[in-house]
């Protein structure tokens, strides 16, 4: 019972950063798309720079850096208009989607042939 426990640990910590992966993504997507207001885009960077910046308004280092970051991408995220982001998560899952399947077929096997020449 306790390697189950065990597996599906790992399965949610794989699950989390997995998401997290496609979350920061999707932030670089919507950076670069046209469609995202400018000052909407000021928000990452700004987050960004309050994380590179070595300035702390509370005490409490690692957990107000991990709660900016995570309030200025979820709020990024949300002042984003809700087709761009819907646009951009399909292409993700689609991008995804195609790579798994590919994962263990032919298509990684590199073929070839050596000769030694010593």
């Amino acid at each position: 019972m306790a390697k189950k426990e065990g597996q599906s640990l790992n399965a949610a910590k794989e699950g989390f950063f997995r998401e997290l992966y496609q979350n920061l993504q999707l932030i670089v997507r919507l950076m670069g798309d046209s469609r995202v207001n400018l000052p909407v885009k000021l928000l990452p960077v700004s987050v960004l720079i309050y994380w590179v910046v070595p300035f702390d308004f509370l005490p409490l280092n690692p957990l107000d850096d991990a709660l900016a970051i995570w309030l200025g991408y979820t709020l990024f995220l949300e002042l984003c208009p809700d087709d761009v982001v819907a646009e951009h998560r399909q292409a993700l899952r689609k991008r995804s989607a195609g790579q798994d399947q590919t994962k263990g077929t032919a298509q990684e096997v590199v073929d070839g042939i050596y000769k030694d020449v010593s």
